[in-house]
């Protein structure tokens, strides 16, 4: 029930919904029950059995509800019928039709308006995941397959609203059929109804033992669903390497050994949700079955319970077994439930280590330069970064060189607080990251990286991407400046052609140069460039160099570089080998030096790397 209480946060901004269900469920409940005992003066009619009563009864306490209410009816149906019997069958069997329209009008009623909580409750829970999704930083998505995320927000999502919150129209509704049924039951006949009471603890200690494992299974159910949507995800990442490679049967192998433990936890699953209705059915059965046998005793040898009462009291012992079996449902639906609402608060309580402080300064403005003191970073055990020191004056590029896993893009992703420091400050104009906003901070901040990363959208609002609300006329131009233009006019809707999934119907080059002019449109005083030639062919990174000179003029630059013939007009070049800084100077400075720089460059001369 915990998750259940956490879950049912969401529910309090549609709280009025809420209050209309339960009104109309209490009215339903009340009109269920009244529509079965309403069947009493109508077999009373029916068997001639009513008793003519000329005058109007007074009511005279609780205690003789039950004979005033049955001496009431037949006075009305006495009144009504005088010597036509089928006047006061009409008029019971009208009275009966009106109870169940009520009973019915009430019921969807009620139905209608949970409708907007429980859709509400799911709007606000994807949304608060998405949010958080958003939110959560890089480092918890290097731990997390995509797969099971998106399994999260969805089918997880989707069992909370099956489950948990069915419960809330059960909550009401049945408990209150329940007791209102009881009660005329009572009225009819205690000790038929204490009778009936011995019966119910036996049926409920039978229908909980079966829902005792449905959390464990459900839980392998739904972690099972995450592992193939990430086989699934994988694949269609993946899948110009897996057809190259013929590795097609290796990944049907893996997505059907998935799916095989699915069908096997879904079987188990769902074979003990089958066999609460059926056990809770029979259970119903038989307390019926000893009802006619004690109550038909009753009637036929103790002449102590009408025909007509008893006939309305099956009706109504029997009403009892549908809300009864709801419940029983809803139990197993909690059960099942809080596997999914763990899965779902999980993600919603991580809390995000990359915290902003309350009072974080919001900067608009650049003014010195970006200083890296004595910072230490590491990803898991060992540290990519120890005691590095770098100062970017403003205006000034910066370039980056070094071979794999020498920490250069952990910069980037340091200063742009993808990731915090382990040790030592990084400052902008003297004002530590941390102290800033995070939106502020990258604000100031445009980035390029080696993998363009575009979305299944059109041009103009890829490029767009970098200005809220920028007019085709800044597309454009920031187009122009990335050398994006040309190309862009050839496609089929120009501006407004649809660029598929990761941009996959543009060339690398093609994709490249619409980042940057997503890059340019947002004008951002500090530029970092990860690597953002590596992956071209000599024409286009020609095309893109010429982009990224033009976008970093006027502007501070650090540039990250695989190529070295990209970042030969640099201002400075820092060479890292394994997060140290071993040498630093302009390009022809370093190649005088003959160190590391140099035979970098010569190998990258020879084609060696």
């Amino acid at each position: 029930m915990e998750y259940f209480k956490k879950i049912l946060r969401f529910a309090l901004p549609y709280r009025r919904y809420g209050f209309l269900n339960i009104f109309f469920n209490i009215l339903y409940a009340l009109f269920s029950a009244l529509s079965f005992a309403a069947l009493i003066p109508m077999l009373d009619v029916l068997f001639n059995k009513t008793k003519k009563v000329y005058q109007a009864p007074v009511y005279s306490g609780f205690g003789n509800l039950k004979d005033y209410l049955q001496e009431y009816i037949n006075y009305k149906v006495t009144d009504y019928s005088g010597e036509d019997e089928m006047k006061g069958l009409v008029l019971v069997i009208g009275l009966v039709l009106i109870l169940f329209l009520l009973k019915n009008l009430f019921n969807y009623m009620a139905m209608y308006f949970i409708t907007f909580l429980r859709n509400g409750v799911l709007k606000d829970v994807r949304n608060r995941m998405y949010q958080k999704i958003v939110d959560l930083p890089l480092s918890y998505y290097s731990e997390k397959r995509k797969g099971d995320v998106i399994a999260r927000i969805s089918s997880d999502v989707l069992e909370i609203q099956y489950s948990f919150l069915s419960i809330l129209e059960l909550i009401v509704r049945e408990p209150l059929t329940i007791l209102f049924t009881i009660s005329i039951m009572f009225l009819i006949s205690v000790k038929l109804t204490l009778f009936v009471f011995v019966f119910i603890p036996i049926a409920g200690m039978i229908i909980s033992r079966i829902g005792k494992s449905l959390k464990k299974n459900s839980d392998k159910v739904q972690k099972e669903q995450g592992e193939f949507l990430s086989i699934i995800e994988e694949t269609l990442g993946g899948l110009r390497v897996i057809k190259a490679f013929n590795a097609e049967s290796k990944f049907y192998g893996t997505f059907k050994n998935s799916t095989e433990r699915f069908f096997k936890f879904s079987n188990t699953l769902l074979n003990r949700q089958n066999l609460a209705s059926p056990t809770g059915e029979f259970l119903g059965i038989l307390v019926i079955g000893v009802l006619l046998w004690f109550g038909g005793k009753m009637v036929l040898i103790d002449k102590t319970l009408g025909a007509s009462e008893f006939i309305a009291y099956m009706g109504l012992a029997y009403n009892i077994l549908t809300p009864a079996k709801q419940i029983s449902k809803a139990l197993y639906g909690i059960k099942k439930g809080n596997s999914a609402a763990e899965r779902i608060l999980e993600i919603l309580e991580t809390k995000n280590p990359i915290a902003e402080k309350k009072d974080a300064i919001v900067k608009t403005d650049f003014n010195t330069g970006i200083t890296i003191e004595n910072i230490a970073f590491k990803y898991d055990n060992e540290y990519v970064l120890n005691n590095f020191n770098l100062y970017v004056a403003k205006g000034s590029t910066v370039a980056l060189v070094g071979q794999s896993g020498s920490g250069k893009s952990t910069i980037a992703n340091l200063v742009t607080r993808f990731y915090d420091i382990n040790e030592g400050e990084i400052k902008i104009d003297n004002t530590n990251i941390k102290d800033l906003t995070k939106k502020s901070l990258r604000d100031l901040i445009g980035l390029v990286t080696q993998d363009s990363i575009l979305f299944n959208d059109t041009v103009k609002n890829n490029i767009g991407l970098g200005k809220e609300n920028a007019s085709i006329e800044e597309i454009k131009a920031a187009a122009k400046i990335a050398n994006a233009h040309d190309f862009i006019m050839e496609l089929p809707q120009g501006y407004d052609t649809n660029i598929g999934d990761s941009g996959n119907k543009l060339s690398g080059g093609q994709k490249q140069r619409l980042s940057i002019a997503r890059a340019v449109l947002k004008n951002p005083p500090i530029m970092i460039m990860d690597e953002a030639t590596s992956a071209l062919d000599t024409e286009s990174e020609r095309l893109v160099q010429d982009a990224l000179e033009k976008m970093m003029r006027n502007r501070t630059s650090i540039v990250i570089a695989h190529r070295l013939s990209t970042i030969q007009n640099a201002d400075t070049i820092i060479v890292l080998q394994k997060g140290k800084i071993v040498e630093q100077g302009s390009h022809n400075e370093l190649l005088k030096s003959s160190g590391v720089y140099k035979n970098l460059v010569d190998m990258q001369t020879l084609g060696v790397i």
